[in-house]
Parts: C-alpha cells; structure tokens; sequence
C-alpha cells in the first residue's frame, strides 16, 4: 500500500501503517466474503497471524464495528455482522444521493497515470467476460470504487462515502447465485467504460451521474430475486 495517507500529502507513520495494511486486509475479507457473516473473529488468532500484539488487533477491530461491519457480544467475541438489501434500503439511497456529489465537491481532476489505472481495470473485465468469476469480479468492484474514491476531494465526503460502499458491498455477492454474472459483468464494464470517458473530456459531474444511475440499476435487479426467482 501506498505510505501515504489518502487524500494527503504526510507520509503515515510505521504504526499507523500497520494499523490501515490490517485494517483494509480484514475488510476485504469481510467483503469478499471470506469471512462468512456470523463468524467469530478471534483477537489472538489475527494478531498470530499479522505477528503484532492484542492491542492493534483490539483498535482494528473496533473500528470495523464501528462502521458496521462486525458487532462485538459481550462475553462472547467479536463476530461478522449480515447484511441484506431490505435492511439496508436507506444506505443505498444516500449512496445515489452522495454519487451525483463526487463530482461537484472539490473533484480531483484525474491525470493519465490514473486514466491509464481504470483503462487496465477494463482490460480485466474484458478478461473477466470471458471466465466469469463472483470472487474475481467483487475485487474488480472494489478496485474500481477506489479509483472513484481517488478523484474525491472532499474530506468529508470521502470518508462517508467509503463507510457506506463497504457496508454494502457484500449485498451483491450474497445475491450472485440468483443473478446472471455475465450479465452483471457487461453492465459493470460499461459504467466503467462510461465513466472513463467522461473522465478522459474531464467532466467529472458527468461521473456522479453515471455513478448514481447504475448504482439505482444494481439494487432493482438485487431486490428483483430476493428468493432466486422472478
């Protein structure tokens, strides 16, 4: 990972470092479902694992309950929380309202090493086409999110907006056994493809709205298969 912090010019401390490799490894885990909702996440066995101390383990793990990903039962342990699109209906609609934003606060104007990142992105999913794969594809997902988090330069914005994807995120891999995966990968690759070029004219208002739009598309189709049939 980068040794600086996003959105900023300071390098990050070794400590805090540490802190953010763990932090987004046990994350992505959670999201990519690697971690199974309900799971126990044993503090001694992560910190065996990572060859750091409780303590750091202990502050990861908070903060990853404070945003919503695990809840913590007194007495009992630290464990994955489950998600399903119902309970989460407001999240997503502030995640539409927010989109429109990323282009019109503070957008960071995107140079060709950073168009050159997304146009690799799309190779993937060309690759992706032709051998479709959940897993493969979750991480695509997430890759793309944080090129779109890269052009946001509203502080504020950024972080609720982070918050919000990764409390969401799992939804869709959970409801990829009564999707069409190929499907989803097309429609994916041209909101990338969409977005790109709007970022190639430099029109990154344009991105919001894309954004916003295949976002609406992604939880109608979610919500049309709750139980795997039409």
């Amino acid at each position: 990972m980068s040794p600086y912090d996003e959105g900023a010019e300071r390098p990050l401390s070794m400590s805090r470092e540490r802190f953010e490799r763990i932090y987004k490894t046990i994350r992505d885990r959670i999201c990519l479902l690697e971690y199974q909702p309900g799971e126990r996440l044993a503090e001694e066995e992560l910190a065996r694992e990572f060859n750091v101390s409780r303590t750091p383990i202990r502050r990861v793990l908070s903060r990853l309950e404070s945003e919503g990903l695990l809840e913590s039962r007194h007495g009992v342990g630290t464990f994955v929380t489950d998600v399903d699109i119902d309970s989460l209906a407001q999240v997503f609609r502030l995640r539409m309202e927010l989109a429109e934003l990323i282009g019109k606060l503070d957008p960071i104007p995107r140079g060709e090493a950073d168009l050159a990142r997304v146009r690799a992105l799309l190779v993937r999913c060309d690759k992706l086409l032709k051998q479709p794969d959940a897993k493969a594809y979750a991480r695509l997902n997430m890759d793309f999110f944080q090129e779109l988090t890269a052009m946001v330069g509203n502080g504020p914005l950024r972080d609720i907006s982070e918050r919000l994807y990764y409390l969401t995120t799992r939804i869709w891999l959970k409801s990829v056994p009564h999707l069409n995966l190929p499907a989803e990968i097309e429609v994916f690759r041209r909101e990338m493809a969409d977005i790109l070029q709007a970022m190639e004219v430099g029109d990154l208002e344009a991105v919001g709205h894309i954004r916003r739009s295949h976002i609406s598309m992604s939880v109608k189709r979610m919500k049309r298969y709750p139980d795997g049939k039409e």
